[in-house]
Formats: structure tokens, C-alpha cells, sequence
């Protein structure tokens, strides 16, 4: 796993920006190179805002959206189109306006599927075995980006502090009691997430300062789960000031004054 780095930005409104913009890079260099890109997004607000900012751009339109295999990293386990579900924010940010494949668009199953949670865990991992080429050595793609968010208390995708998920060796597992709602969700373990050749943690404000030191000090995963997120070639924690506060000056590098 590659050793994190951090980069700060002025605020919240700066870092989505910026987040946007290196993630349009960052795809069209992959699709420059393989054909194709395989991205992982994440919900909450920083997320959701990037990938309106995405949308917002003419930059947009250097990215061969038909030829993207889009992921969530972990969905609350609600109903198609409820407000509450990563997937619907990320239609309505971005994939509503860019020609996207809906068929690589690959959005977690809800109970109105028929499915029970741990059916729906099981089929997330079979369509993730299903994309997985020969040359990702392994049951899940190798993600070109796969981004996340960070709570409080540490959590990233739907793996919170404390829980048997974070012990779950499986590509996706159903999580149960979860300490914030709704508590039934689907996310992808700490093996999937690693399997990615980049990770991203974006964080904005001052609660979550003292889980971002944590994540970067190298705490252990059960009591800290984002210091697990780690990307094969890169892991980026993109931060604004506030959610760098806690951090040492050595640690981040701040690219807007």
C-alpha cells in the first residue's frame, strides 16, 4: 500500500473545485491509457459537491463518459430514487448531465430489488468479480480512482469503527446497526478499497480534524477504519484548513493560500 499524502485547500468550495478538476485528469489520463476507467465516488457533502463541479465544468467533455464503469464505495440500503441514497445524489450532480453507459453504471441494489441486504451485498461482488480483467490479479477491478469520505469518528464508505465488516475478507458486505441512519447498508470492505491504484479521502471541517490525524498516524483499522484506506500506487487525503487543523505543519502541503 502506498504511503498517504496531503494536500489543503483553502475551503470547503476551493477543495471540491480542485477535487474536479484533478479528477477529470485523472480519468482522461486512464482512458488515454487502457481505453477505459474505472471510478469509485462517495456520497456526503463534499463528495456530492464534487461531482456538481465536475458537471459545472466545460472540462467535462475531455472525459469519454460512454466508456467510465462507475462504482459507489458503500449505499444505504433504501429504496431506487430515495433522497437518502448516494446513488441519487451522484444522478443528480452529475450523471443526469453526461452521456454516461447505463449499463456501466453500477449502482447498489435496494430492497425494492427483492433483495435481502446480504443478497444485495452478494450481488455489488458479483458484479464486481464480473469487471475484474485478468490483469487486476484479483476478484474486484483495479479502480483508477476510488474516492471517499471520512467521518468523525473515522468511519469511510459504510465500515464504522468497531464493527465485523471491518473484519469481513469478502469484495462487499452487508452491515447491520450501523451507529448513524439508516442502519442497514451495503458497502465495500477494507480488501476492496485497497485494491484500488488510487484512493482519495476528501474532508472538509473542523469535526472531522481529530479523525484525519488519527487516519494519518497510522492507527489501528478496528478503532479507526479510514488508517485501512490505502491505494496501491497513491492515497490522497484532499482536505480544506479546517479538516487539517489537528495536523502537524510537516504533514500538508497547502496548494491555495
Amino acid at each position: 500500500m502506498s504511503a498517504p499524502s496531503v494536500i489543503v485547500h483553502r475551503d470547503a468550495d476551493v477543495l471540491a473545485k480542485a477535487v474536479a478538476a484533478r479528477l477529470i485528469v485523472g480519468l482522461v489520463d486512464a482512458q488515454a491509457a487502457k481505453g477505459s476507467a474505472h471510478l469509485v465516488v462517495t456520497g456526503g457533502r463534499i463528495g456530492i459537491a464534487t461531482l456538481a463541479e465536475v458537471a459545472a465544468t466545460p472540462a467535462r467533455d475531455a472525459v469519454e463518459w460512454p466508456r467510465l464503469d462507475l462504482w459507489w464505495g458503500d449505499e444505504r440500503f433504501l429504496p431506487s430514487g430515495d433522497p437518502e441514497r448516494n446513488e441519487t445524489g451522484a444522478r443528480e450532480a452529475l450523471l443526469d448531465h453526461v452521456d454516461v453507459d447505463p449499463a456501466r453504471v453500477r449502482a447498489v441494489p435496494g430492497p425494492d430489488s427483492g433483495l435481502t441486504v446480504e443478497e444485495a451485498a452478494h450481488r455489488y461482488a458479483e458484479e464486481l468479480r464480473k469487471a475484474a480483467r485478468p490483469e487486476d490479479h484479483g476478484p474486484v477491478p483495479s479502480f483508477d480512482v476510488l474516492m471517499l469520505g471520512i467521518g468523525p469518528d473515522g468511519h469511510v464508505a459504510s465500515l464504522f469503527p468497531e464493527m465485523p465488516a471491518l473484519y469481513d475478507e469478502r469484495p462487499v458486505a452487508a452491515v447491520h446497526g450501523a451507529p448513524k441512519p439508516p442502519p442497514t447498508r451495503v458497502s465495500m470492505t477494507l480488501a476492496t478499497i485497497r485494491a484500488a491504484r488510487e484512493v482519495w479521502v476528501l474532508a472538509t471541517g473542523e469535526e472531522k480534524a481529530g479523525a484525519v490525524r488519527l487516519a494519518l498516524q497510522e492507527s489501528g483499522t478496528f478503532q479507526v477504519p479510514a488508517a485501512g484506506a490505502r491505494g496501491r500506487s497513491r492515497t490522497l487525503f484532499l482536505l480544506d484548513r479546517a479538516a487539517a487543523s489537528k495536523l502537524p505543519p510537516s504533514l500538508g502541503r497547502l496548494a491555495s493560500p
